[in-house]
């Protein structure tokens, strides 16, 4: 990981960007991508079979996913954040919220245990 920040740091140098000066400008393009990648599939729900084998469909998805994850870490750069730490506390706190006992094979119970935790945090 340290390597991918080293290059991102300087592909964002070399440039003279001051994109790490602005969190929200990034967190827009980070949407953004978001949005581009879910635009692969907007007409097709493509089984994760037949994605895997069609090579141009996933070229599409690896470089909009590359963008998100770019993104990302530049929005972790700005902000001083450790990237595997606040990856791995975010993992800690969804096995807490969604036990593998309670939702393994059952998306209607993490569905239910999701929409508890929103109510209780509006």
């Amino acid at each position: 990981m340290h390597e991918i920040i080293q290059k991102i740091k300087l592909y964002i140098k070399e440039r003279g960007w001051s994109v790490l000066k602005n969190p929200g400008s990034i967190a827009k393009s980070i949407s953004i991508e978001s949005a581009e990648l879910l635009e692969i599939f907007q007409w097709e729900d493509l089984s994760l079979k037949k994605l895997k084998s069609d090579e141009k469909s996933l070229q599409k998805i690896k470089e909009e996913l590359a963008d998100v994850f770019i993104y990302a870490t530049e929005m972790s750069i700005s902000l001083d954040l450790d990237i595997e730490k606040i990856m791995l506390e975010k993992l800690e706190k969804n096995s807490k919220k969604y036990p593998a006992n309670l939702v393994k094979g059952n998306q209607e119970q993490y569905l239910k245990i999701k929409e508890k935790h929103r109510k209780n945090t509006q």
